[in-house]
């Protein structure tokens, strides 16, 4: 698995830019706090049709080697086979990653490589390899003098301190990333991720916008059979939330439909049409399949607040009361209204109903003492992974954790096997 994202820090004026790259790219300067461009992670390149044509593209390479196109104008372009080079984390060409990374650089970050440091991030579990191939392709191709590769979830981490004071800042917590396609709970401990403990959850953004689409079809018909991806798409992220009661909400909604149930419109692509839908049970039936999986994924049956609890009491003793304490939410996918609140409310009950056990089973004897159970929700939640590597990449240490070109040509690309970590170094 590997890159999800990376930025470059400039030498000699002090300013970051700033890369990720997952199923989305987002790119910037580093000090910012949203990406600058944001854009599909696929790249269109001219397929030959026949072995004498390869031979042939093989001799005009250098003329043939820049036509291709990245991003939003790769997709659905004439003549050309668009390739995604990632694919759930793990990096599947590196020839097109090394395509791709070169018109980032130079088509939309305008940037000289050479005056510039870089960092990138990892998804959970990135094998050594795919740490040294990065690096092969950024000191020797782009010829960058430093490179550091983070690990998503501590950016993450280091996101949410904006939402806290100087002294509570911590790099031990658990982050729920959950964005378009997949779903991790990853614990970290000093900066340090606990890789045996992290869990993958089956359900994101995907699957809500895809069990809303079904939902509306059973129930609406002037939605156009093609545009209904899209609709549901747009209901999500207009009208969803997260609910604190299925049944009560239920009630609400037929006893006063009127108030609760909303419109959407929408214009037919074809015939140029308007088409009204009614938003009624979609709305918060949508998100509750993180805590009914069942709902949507009949082969997946564990509600989110177990998981995050399972992973909790996989990780060592010593650092769960700090987990339960700082569990911090990133990605789209946990920006609906009251996620936060919802998913604290049923991890405490968890904990407190094994602690209410535990005092049962001992006869009284053993008082246990009340577990803090926070989840953390800020404003820089949707883009938490790229914000809190903005906000690490702007200060004065991240020059310190960078490899620099002169040990890569010492040592070689296994300098990027292990970081040093913000914040604890010696």
């Amino acid at each position: 698995m590997l890159i999800s994202l990376f930025w470059s820090e400039c030498v000699n004026t002090n300013t970051v830019f700033y890369l990720c790259v997952c199923r989305y790219t987002k790119i910037g300067y580093a000090g910012n706090t949203e990406p600058q461009f944001i854009m599909p992670s696929c790249i269109a390149i001219k397929e030959s049709a026949s072995v004498g044509e390869q031979a042939q593209r093989r001799l005009v390479r250098g003329v043939d080697d820049l036509d291709f196109y990245i991003g939003d104008e790769a997709i659905d372009k004439p003549n050309y086979a668009t390739k995604w080079p990632i694919r759930h984390g793990m990096v599947e060409d590196w020839d097109l990653m090394e395509k791709f990374m070169e018109q980032v650089i130079f088509k939309y970050l305008r940037a000289e490589p050479e005056d510039h440091s870089f960092l990138m991030t990892e998804p959970p579990l990135n094998t050594p390899e795919n740490r040294e191939y990065l690096a092969e392709i950024m000191f020797e191709t782009f010829n960058v003098p430093g490179l550091y590769i983070a690990v998503q979830a501590v950016l993450a981490l280091a996101a949410s301190w904006t939402s806290r004071q100087v002294g509570q800042r911590t790099l031990t917590g658990i982050v729920i990333d959950s964005g378009d396609g997949v779903t991790h709970a990853i614990p970290v401990a000093e900066g340090y991720v606990i890789g045996s403990c992290i869990k993958h959850i089956p359900i994101a953004g995907r699957d809500i916008t895809f069990f809303i689409q079904q939902l509306l079809r059973d129930r609406e018909v002037g939605i156009p059979p093609e545009q209904s991806l899209e609709t549901a798409k747009a209901v999500k992220e207009r009208y969803c939330y997260i609910c604190p009661d299925i049944v009560k909400e239920f009630t609400k909604y037929d006893s006063d439909p009127g108030k609760w149930i909303k419109q959407y419109r929408g214009v037919n692509a074809v015939s140029k049409t308007t088409f009204n839908i009614d938003v009624g049970y979609e709305r918060f039936l949508g998100p509750e399949i993180f805590f009914h999986p069942e709902f949507a994924n009949p082969d997946f049956m564990q509600p989110i607040s177990d998981v995050v609890d399972e992973v909790i009491q996989s990780c060592p003793i010593d650092v769960r009361r700090p987990l339960y304490k700082n569990i911090v939410l990133s990605g789209g996918s946990t920006m609906f209204r009251d996620f936060g609140r919802r998913l604290q409310r049923d991890l405490k009950r968890v904990v407190d109903a094994r602690l209410r056990l535990s005092e049962e089973l001992s006869g009284g004897r053993i008082k246990p003492k009340p577990m803090e159970v926070q989840v953390v929700t800020h404003h820089m939640q949707r883009y938490a992974v790229w914000f809190g590597g903005s906000m690490l990449a702007s200060t004065p240490e991240f020059f310190q954790v960078c490899h620099s070109k002169k040990a890569y040509d010492e040592i070689g690309p296994s300098i990027c096997r292990h970081n040093p970590v913000f914040g604890i170094m010696s």
